[in-house]
């Protein structure tokens, strides 16, 4: 396994809320192959890894996605741009598009994705639009498609070629700038079941909302992106947003259990006065990364609470509902927290940062989920493992090393933190190199 040094120091970056510069013997070390610019805040995380590919207007010359492997590219403020897919008969394929305005761009409030699958005679399989909302605060969103392989559905069964096509959902509205915005694709395959099983929704779920979690709350820094989502367990979490921010968790939810969350966001120590609607922004993505569901909460520089809407248990039938966000609870695996924090905030308040709690709470016992008769790609995205479990306690992404392990979780000072972890990993390095 090779150790991307530039990728870590972003990371440990980004935990610490500080911009480091390189000392010489560092900037040597970033010489032999780590990247400046991942010193670098940026508006979002792209994954680590992630393959550069560009959109065709033409179904014709559309790239293909590989499941399991990760895109960006980048969508012009008119037209489709088309990608491809290779699907079997058998399996559902989701592909996630997450669309990043570029930084100083406007929208306006129906602005956003449309996201849509189709067959190779142009069959419509899905379609879903994300937008922005009335605080029209420009911030990452994500949209999907996919092709389900269900009884219900006699279209978009066959094996073959399928395109996803990207476009804005309104370039032309009133204040959307034309600018071109950044994409980040993920597509991922779910294999059949060993079984039948049931295929219609659960009819009675507890729909009840529980009291917020209570209790004294942990410090946990979000993440830049989906791919460097800090993960969170049952709890109660405490982080600071700016104005224009957005920041990623991520939550395993294993089948049978029922996730509730509320968010909380704390007075203004400042003198101002306003209102911004929908201020405070949070949205639940599925293991897709598909939309779940979201809520708004308003502003005027007191203290103000909302939770996520009352979500089933997580089932495999659930894909059979008609209400959307319950479909979307169809399998277990990490289930994404955004929240966004409305640039609007800073003009009645200022600058910042506003304290910001998660109050996470897992309902239910986990069960046993089907069989499936194959792998998804990638591997393991539909259940939770061991390792999701001690990452969501710990508040480090699985696969982490010790001394990631280290800074996040002992908060150890900036300097002594990055000397330690150059050190480390120029170590595990020289090693692995050896090996």
């Amino acid at each position: 396994m090779t150790v991307r040094l530039g990728v870590r120091l972003g990371v440990v970056t980004a935990l610490l809320g500080t911009t480091v510069a390189l000392a010489p013997a560092q900037a040597a070390l970033a010489a032999a192959g780590a990247s400046a610019t991942a010193l670098t805040p940026s508006p979002y995380a792209f994954a680590d890894g992630a393959q550069s590919i560009e959109g065709a207007r033409s179904t014709a010359d559309a790239p293909l996605l590989k499941p399991g492997t990760s895109y960006k590219s980048s969508l012009p403020s008119s037209g489709k741009v088309n990608y491809s897919l290779q699907l079997d008969a058998e399996s559902n394929a989701y592909v996630s598009v997450t669309a990043v305005p570029s930084p100083g761009s406007t929208v306006s409030v129906i602005d956003g994705i449309k996201v849509s699958v189709q067959d190779a005679e142009g069959i419509s399989c899905s379609a879903d639009t994300a937008s922005f909302g009335a605080a029209r605060s420009p911030h990452p969103i994500a949209a999907w498609g996919m092709r389900e392989r269900s009884p219900a559905k006699t279209l978009c069964r066959k094996a073959g070629t399928y395109y996803v096509s990207v476009e804005r959902a309104d370039p032309d509205g009133e204040g959307s700038s034309p600018d071109a915005w950044d994409l980040e694709l993920v597509a991922m395959t779910e294999p059949p079941t060993a079984k039948t099983g049931a295929t219609s929704a659960p009819e009675v779920w507890d729909s009840a909302s529980p009291q917020p979690l209570q209790g004294q709350a942990e410090t946990r820094r979000g993440g830049a992106g989906f791919a460097a989502a800090t993960p969170l367990d049952q709890g109660v979490w405490r982080d600071d947003i700016r104005p224009g921010q957005t920041l990623f968790y991520e939550v395993p939810v294993d089948w049978g259990r029922q996730l509730h969350v509320t968010a909380d966001l704390g007075s203004s120590d400042s003198a101002g006065t306003g209102f911004t609607a929908d201020a405070l922004d949070l949205a639940l993505y599925n293991p897709a990364r598909g939309p779940v569901a979201d809520v708004g909460v308003g502003y005027d520089g007191d203290q103000k609470s909302g939770s996520l809407p009352p979500l089933p248990p997580v089932d495999h039938a659930n894909r059979y509902a008609v209400i959307r966000q319950v479909g979307a609870v169809r399998f277990a695996g990490s289930y994404y927290l955004v929240a966004h924090l409305s640039e609007s905030v800073a003009e009645s308040f200022g600058d910042g940062p506003f304290p910001m709690t998660l109050r996470v709470r897992l309902s239910g016992a986990a069960q046993a989920g089907p069989v499936y008769a194959g792998e998804s790609a990638p591997e393991g995205v539909f259940e939770v493992s061991d390792e999701d479990r001690e990452a969501a306690a710990e508040g480090v992404a699985a696969g982490d090393d010790t001394a990631m392990r280290a800074v996040a979780v002992g908060g150890i000072g900036t300097g002594s933190a990055l000397l330690v972890g150059l050190g480390v990993w120029t170590l595990v390095a020289r090693r692995r190199g050896v090996a």
